[in-house]
């Protein structure tokens, strides 16, 4: 299941950048997407090179020599933020190419590592390299395969990853996410130099998925794992740059209301934090108390997986609670006010109205559990997954 509007996108970032990065988690498809890509989209030769093999390592023990050799090709550089070292070479190769006035991609990194990982261990290659991300299997990609079977379930419950989503069995995906993470703990973090055992990173990453859609509580975890509040922290954002969690902001505008200012966090694939939680089948999860965060956190991502850089989110809560789950902002003063619902007959709160009246919400909405659209009281919308994620793909949005 190729992700066309990213094969497209990569295609034209290819024309018109000297490298191109496709970064996202392991084993959601970055590789099979840039093999797809060189074979059917390409009119130039490719050459492939993967940094965990010791082989393909061993022919960068002269970088620059070695990528002279492919001046006339594609090379695509997978896992590249195990070598680092490899972006200072690039970007000199990049600037002798772009003085010769060649500015189509000779390189096409592929990263398990997010942009702000792979700045603080490497080189800058600011203005030289477009960066995209490859997330899992969203709703749209799933719901245009079938549009008239799909159910959003199957995705929420096994996770968005293909070989979790696809697997035949909900017990071989089960396995898969097993495996999983138990490999990014074993291998993946400490890759990063995370000074941590596989045993305490299990812990605290289940740990964190009881905080769904929650601020994490520093000092709980602190006195939990004995780590200082600065250790916690770094644990999270090393999740948050394998694409393991999300940190959502919170809305930062004007008002007198004293507002909470730490981050909520979310594992950003629920089939993960099922895994994390221990959730072996969906009635399990139906009656599980994660349950309305879990519903949360797989909207949230299908969102923003689908949103445009022109957007930016966060979340609105008050020292009292008064809340709105999503608060979407554009530069055209457009400002979205999102209520999260499980149920399938929702309502509004007079909090929720209260609450869009601070962030001067343009918009509201109530994504809910069903599929048809409706108006609520107080021009609120009541709307579905898929209708609010098409609604935001709309040209004029």
């Amino acid at each position: 299941m190729i992700n066309r509007i990213l094969h497209d996108e990569l295609i034209n970032a290819l024309s018109n950048m000297p490298a191109v990065a496709l970064l996202g988690p392991r084993q959601v498809g970055k590789t099979t997407l840039a093999l797809e890509l060189s074979k059917s989209s390409l009119n130039k030769p490719v050459h492939y090179l993967d940094l965990e093999l010791d082989t393909d390592i061993a022919k960068l023990e002269d970088a620059e020599g070695f990528l002279r050799t492919f001046a006339d090709k594609l090379l695509i550089i997978d896992e590249v933020q195990l070598k680092p070292d490899l972006f200072k070479v690039l970007r000199g190769l990049i600037d002798i190419r772009k003085r010769a006035g060649e500015n189509n991609a000779q390189y096409l990194l592929l990263g398990s590592a997010s942009r702000d990982l792979l700045r603080q261990s490497s080189e800058s290659l600011a203005g030289r390299i477009r960066y995209l991300e490859l997330k899992p299997f969203s709703v749209m990609e799933v719901e245009a395969l079938d549009p008239l079977e799909f159910s959003p379930e199957k995705l929420w419950f096994r996770g968005g990853f293909p070989q979790s989503y696809l697997a035949p069995s909900n017990e071989e995906s089960w396995n898969w996410r097993s495996d999983f993470i138990a490999s990014y703990i074993e291998r993946d973090i400490p890759q990063l130099g995370a000074n941590i055992s596989a045993t305490k990173m299990r812990r605290f990453w289940t740990m964190v998925s009881h905080f769904q859609g929650q601020q994490v509580n520093m000092s709980t975890l602190g006195k939990s794992l004995e780590a200082s509040h600065t250790t916690i922290k770094n644990y999270l954002d090393i999740l948050t740059g394998l694409y393991m969690l999300r940190q959502l902001q919170p809305w930062a505008g004007n008002t007198k209301k004293r507002l909470v200012k730490s981050p909520k966090i979310y594992i950003r694939d629920t089939g993960l934090l099922h895994r994390l939680l221990s959730i072996s089948d969906f009635d399990d999860l139906l009656g599980h108390p994660v349950l309305g965060h879990s519903w949360e956190g797989f909207v949230i991502e299908n969102i923003l997986g689908n949103l445009s850089d022109k957007w930016r989110a966060s979340y609105y809560r008050t020292s009292d609670q008064t809340e709105i789950d999503l608060v979407l902002e554009k530069s055209t003063k457009e400002v979205w006010a999102i209520e999260i619902k499980r149920t399938s007959s929702p309502k509004t709160k007079t909090s929720f109205h209260n609450a869009c009246r601070e962030v001067k919400a343009t918009r509201k909405f109530i994504i809910y559990g069903g599929t048809e659209n409706f108006p609520l009281a107080n021009d609120t919308e009541a709307i579905g997954l898929i209708g609010f994620v098409k609604l935001i793909n709309e040209p004029d949005h």
